[in-house]
């Protein structure tokens, strides 16, 4: 049960395991963005290509619903960034029950956005969880855990491949301890929760008022995708990497303080992007965007009215 492509490692690794999948369960396919197209989830374009039954109810809460899923008769039901509630019926309708694969380490950055939360916040580490799925929102008892750090350049790209990967191999391992009966749970502690909330599209927008940490590590939990973005004469411009300035200015937040695109933030530091999107444009690095695109000293690029 899942619908990004985060999920789609998982499904590989449980087919390629010799488990029967009876079905898999996604979300319904929604128009896409540019031409409104319809088109299905990642993982059900995956489970079609597999000859996998793929079920796309809306909601899991009718009765049709619950007893469609009943009548598969599953030993377990394995989600991965599922994005629809698991209603009592569903959650107690396998033998062995449902379980989750979650890419923190809970009860840190429970919720929707982990990843790009445990950037955001500046930790050190993060990892996958697989729990048994209660009632609450991730709040189900731990099974197992594994840390992965959180470098300097890490970006929400580079995390989501490597805990999807961590993720599909954590959910085989936990399948196979459920079965023998050597997997042991611990109650998870509310201690030390906090809620991952998903991101809203304003967060995107780089407010300059703010530390200049603070910025650098948005622009990387935010690359390659949405992207943060700045303003500059009304064009929005996705900044994929920056890099913190050395030194010190008292020049207001938001003003270009050189000609190699250095911007003061609230803190009295400065933050280079390095690499630029245009909108329909290529990616490329900061000296080929200001060829094309001079920005001089002294311009001051608007802070968003809200952030």
């Amino acid at each position: 049960m899942g619908t990004p492509a985060f999920a789609v490692p998982t499904l590989d690794a449980l087919s390629a395991s010799g488990h029967t999948i009876a079905a898999v369960y996604t979300q319904p396919p929604r128009a896409a963005k540019r031409g409104r197209k319809v088109r299905p989830t990642p993982l059900a374009v995956r489970a079609e290509a597999a000859g996998i039954q793929v079920m796309t109810p809306a909601s899991l809460n009718p009765a049709d619903a619950q007893t469609a899923f009943a009548a598969l008769g599953s030993d377990l039901a394995v989600t991965v960034a599922y994005g629809l509630i698991l209603p009592p019926a569903v959650l107690t309708a396998p033998r062995l029950g449902c379980i989750n694969a979650h890419a923190s380490l809970l009860p840190r950055w429970r919720g929707a956005a982990p990843i790009q939360r445990a950037i955001m916040a500046g930790d050190g580490e993060t990892g996958v969880t697989i729990m048994r799925m209660d009632e609450g929102l991730d709040t189900g008892s731990i099974l197992m855990a594994e840390r992965v750090p959180i470098g300097p350049e890490s970006t929400g790209g580079t995390l989501h491949d490597t805990l999807a990967a961590l993720s599909a191999r954590l959910a085989v391992e936990a399948i196979d301890r459920l079965a023998a009966g050597t997997l042991a749970e611990t109650p998870q502690p509310e201690e030390g929760a906090t809620y991952a909330a998903k991101l809203e599209k304003h967060e995107a927008a780089i407010d300059w008022r703010a530390p200049a940490a603070q910025i650098e590590r948005t622009v990387r939990a935010l690359a390659p995708r949405p992207g943060a973005w700045l303003d500059h004469e009304g064009e929005r411009i996705k900044v994929l990497v920056a890099e913190r300035v050395a030194g010190t200015t008292d020049a207001p937040p938001g003003t270009i303080i050189d000609d190699a695109l250095a911007v003061a933030c609230g803190d009295g530091a400065a933050i280079r992007p390095t690499r630029l999107q245009r909108a329909g444009k290529a990616a490329i690095n900061r000296d080929a965007f200001l060829r094309g695109r001079p920005i001089a000293a002294g311009t001051r690029l608007p802070c968003p009215a809200t952030s």
